[in-house]
């Protein structure tokens, strides 16, 4: 008898947990007046933490409307990440709770590429970049620029092209369908990285020194990149890169932060070419749009930087660069965002890219994209919770 009072209080009690079992219910809204089909909402998790907690062996499970299971991840900030895929003024309900982990396509990936001199490279369905490694520094000299890898396939391709051209098999240097690496960075920012602007001078940085995968798929990849402590006019200054991309977006984020005591004038660049370029500066200061002139491999790239808080003003920059390897001496030329960071206050920033072969037939394309990017920044999707239990 004693047993069977057992088992049957034991039965009460999870009844009685699985009666009290909640879920997070939430509605999105789209209230821009464009599609915003590919971009991820961020759930912080602290905000629901108190209604659903995860378990030791379980995850958070996002479902729509219908009761689909649709992908999604925590993040390393805490964060739950999914694309509601809202068309214009849409909206969408969706379901938080408890389950079993999910195996989901991959559609951002990033690896430090110990195998290639250090690189450090990261993807999504869309492009792909990669930055050097200190690896790197003793065989070409500094280059902390970032690197555009043009793709025009949905796959994931890293591991592939990197593979294949130590191999020998194939050159990601030339396009064999699926695209290729045609972008040149020497010692310049690139497509889009960020320096000191101080007495009209940019101080570029050396590679980086060190390296951390933050987040790995399946919707975004994040990293953290730490350099060396940079000398800028005798005064040292502390600098990290933190990077991330979204599955679906032409763009990445970037975080760069200084430790300043006092206001620094930085600026963020697209790497200028001599001729037979195009340059847009968005009259609001929030985006920079470069035009990369025609090669004999490639054609139709379109490369833009997005500042969410605006940048102060654009210039042209040119400066000689003589390599200590091969003193070889080079003259670059930026396109430059100028803005400045304030003591403890990272700037914020997008940079990317499009190309004509993978969805942008013309410039103008590609630059109502980087618009209603800019503008997505201005009106982030609309949450409205609504707790309810399970019974």
């Amino acid at each position: 008898m004693k047993k069977i009072l057992i088992v049957l209080l034991l039965s009460i009690l999870v009844f009685s947990c699985k009666k009290e079992e909640k879920v997070i219910r939430l509605t999105i809204e789209n209230p821009s007046n464009f599609d915003r089909l590919t971009e991820l909402i961020e759930i912080p998790i602290d905000t629901i933490k108190n209604t659903i907690a995860v378990g030791d062996s379980l995850v958070y499970i996002v479902q729509d409307s219908e009761g689909n299971i649709i992908p999604s991840q925590a993040t390393f900030d805490r964060k739950i990440v999914f694309q509601p895929q809202l068309k214009s003024k849409e909206s969408k309900s969706f379901v938080i709770s408890l389950g079993e982990a999910q195996e989901y396509e991959p559609k951002a990936y990033g690896r430090f590429i110990t195998e290639r001199k250090d690189d450090f490279a990261w993807e999504n369905d869309r492009v792909a970049f990669r930055i050097y490694g200190p690896a790197l520094i003793e065989i070409d000299g500094p280059s902390n620029g970032i690197d555009a890898w043009y793709k025009r396939t949905n796959n994931l391709i890293i591991d592939k092209w990197y593979k294949d051209d130590l191999a020998g098999k194939v050159s990601y240097h030339n396009d064999n369908g699926e695209g290729l690496d045609d972008y040149k960075v020497g010692r310049s920012l690139g497509a889009g990285a960020m320096a000191p602007y101080v007495g009209n001078k940019l101080w570029l940085n050396e590679n980086f020194a060190e390296q951390e995968l933050l987040d790995n798929g399946p919707l975004r990849t994040t990293f953290k990149l730490i350099y060396k402590d940079l000398d800028v006019n005798g005064q040292k200054i502390a600098e990290s890169r933190t990077i991330s991309l979204d599955a679906g977006s032409q763009l990445s984020k970037v975080i760069q932060a200084y430790t300043v005591k006092e206001p620094l004038q930085v600026a963020a660049g697209l790497a200028k070419r001599e001729s037979n370029d195009s340059i847009i500066v968005d009259s609001n200061k929030e985006y920079i749009i470069y035009a990369e002139p025609k090669t004999n491999k490639a054609e139709g790239i379109f490369l833009a930087m997005v500042f969410p808080t605006t940048f102060t003003n654009s210039i042209v920059d040119t400066y000689e660069y003589t390599n200590p390897k091969n003193n070889k001496t080079d003259v670059y030329s930026h396109v430059l965002a100028i803005t400045t960071q304030q003591p403890k206050i990272p700037v914020t920033y997008y940079t990317g890219y499009g190309w004509t072969k993978f969805g942008f037939a013309t410039l103008a394309d590609f630059e109502k994209y980087v618009q209603q990017f800019s503008q997505s920044l201005k009106e982030p999707l609309i949450i409205n919770y609504q707790t309810k239990q399970n019974k």
